[in-house]
């Protein structure tokens, strides 16, 4: 019997077109999607927002008398302002060819490639706000402890333990792979046949293994490998409550801290997110904009913000005087100074949240369609060129990232 061919309609390449592009994402697809519908009716702008609450947090009474605590809620702004698409001119014959020919030609190739700019914009958006980090030796690939202590450093974050991640490159596999050998081989035939499907490598330890080249590859700055001070004690302005802000000296003038460059300080201890008892490792802090260094004074801009006590509390200092600031090749920091190292990601599904918008539907076209599929908003638009006999096609995504909540990712540094 022979094939009915059929002229394709804008559904018809809208939903093959989204439907291409939501399984070649990888790290966009393991993450939090929310889809704004509050830009449905009328379109979406670039540069529309939304906030994002985050948990309230208390403290706790000690006796009967009652002490009473306001709430203070906390909102994060997350902005919708980054539009990719492709752009595709075809003739009128090809748009004769069946669903699966036009899709394998055409819509494959195009929406592969988009899938890859959006994976590669979305985690390069998210990850230097992840203050975690760990490796065993910087300039070698993750293993399996490394999985392990980023396993430790979710826990310890109070992520769930559902939902979690971790995604890592080629090489990263690999090396993990190699020194796990054995529990994979454990696990069931089904479970392996994924290894060959979208990336997915398998469930170990609690993570849900995913393979991308997308993971990216963190440059450190030129600052100087010494140990510049900064000052611990409470009463200066060094280092204080509530801020955004660490205030160092003694860095060499003229280098720089990149944004993502992580770190720590002698003395300044993680503390549990809900009991505050102290953990035994230094808190790791993240620079959120690229830092121009001063042997004078320079301030580095930080995430998390600085709390020393109340509910938000996420440090404590046990050393009153002056401690050093250490950006070395040791536990705790991003490695050394201009290096540049990959990213792998462990990562709870909300730690990260990706939000897509409706974009405006044109009139006067040959068609527009658009279409909605597990949080992710695609437009395709169609004119006909009279001239040439052509059909120019644009196919958009209008999308913004963040991370929302850090302490539940964790970077694995190669």
């Amino acid at each position: 019997m022979a094939n009915t061919i059929k002229t394709l309609s804008a559904g018809d390449i809208t939903r093959k077109a989204l439907s291409i592009l939501h399984n070649n994402l990888v790290f966009t697809k393991t993450i939090n999607r929310e889809y704004d519908d509050r830009f449905a009716r009328s379109g979406a702008k670039n540069g529309g927002t939304l906030l994002i609450r985050e948990p309230n947090e208390f403290t706790i009474r000690s006796g009967a008398v009652m002490d009473t605590q306001d709430v203070e809620e906390r909102t994060q702004t997350l902005t919708v302002a980054t539009q990719r698409g492709v752009d595709i001119n075809f003739s009128s014959v090809e748009l004769t060819l069946s669903l699966d020919d036009f899709a394998d030609r055409i819509l494959k190739p195009a929406m592969s490639r988009l899938a890859s700019e959006v994976d590669k914009l979305v985690i390069e958006n998210c990850y230097p706000y992840v203050w975690n980090i760990v490796n065993t030796t910087f300039g070698t690939q993750p293993v399996l402890a490394d999985v392990l202590s980023a396993r430790a450093k979710l826990a310890q974050g109070l992520a769930p333990s559902t939902d979690r991640r971790l995604m890592a490159d080629a090489l990263g596999v690999n090396s993990i792979i190699t020194a796990g050998h054995g529990i994979y081989a454990g696990q069931p035939a089904s479970e392996l046949s994924k290894q060959y499907e979208f990336g997915l490598v398998g469930d170990v330890y609690g993570f849900k293994f995913y393979e991308s080249e997308m993971t990216p590859v963190h440059t450190n700055g030129t600052r100087t490998e010494t140990t510049p001070t900064v000052n611990l004690s409470t009463t200066t302005t060094s280092f204080v409550h509530a801020e955004t802000t660490i205030k160092v000296t003694a860095f060499a003038t003229g280098h720089d801290i990149h944004k993502g460059d992580v770190f720590t300080c002698i003395g300044v201890y993680d503390v549990n997110p809900e009991t505050k008892t102290t953990l035994p490792h230094l808190k790791q802090w993240v620079c959120t904009e690229r830092t121009t260094c001063y042997a004078s004074v320079t301030n580095i801009p930080v995430s998390p913000t600085i709390y020393l006590s109340g509910a938000f509390q996420n440090c404590v200092i046990t050393t009153a005087d002056a401690g050093a600031l250490v950006i070395t090749q040791t536990a705790g920091s991003s490695g050394a100074a201009g290096i540049g190292y990959r990213n792998d990601m462990a990562y709870h599904r909300d730690a990260f949240t990706f939000v897509t918008a409706d974009l405006e539907m044109p009139r006067g076209v040959d068609f527009a369609a658009r279409e909605v599929f597990d949080g992710i908003s695609l437009r395709v638009v169609r004119q006909y060129d009279i001239v040439n006999d052509k059909f120019p096609c644009r196919i958009d995504v209008l999308f913004g990232s963040k991370t929302t909540r850090p302490g539940w990712a964790c970077r694995l540094s190669a």
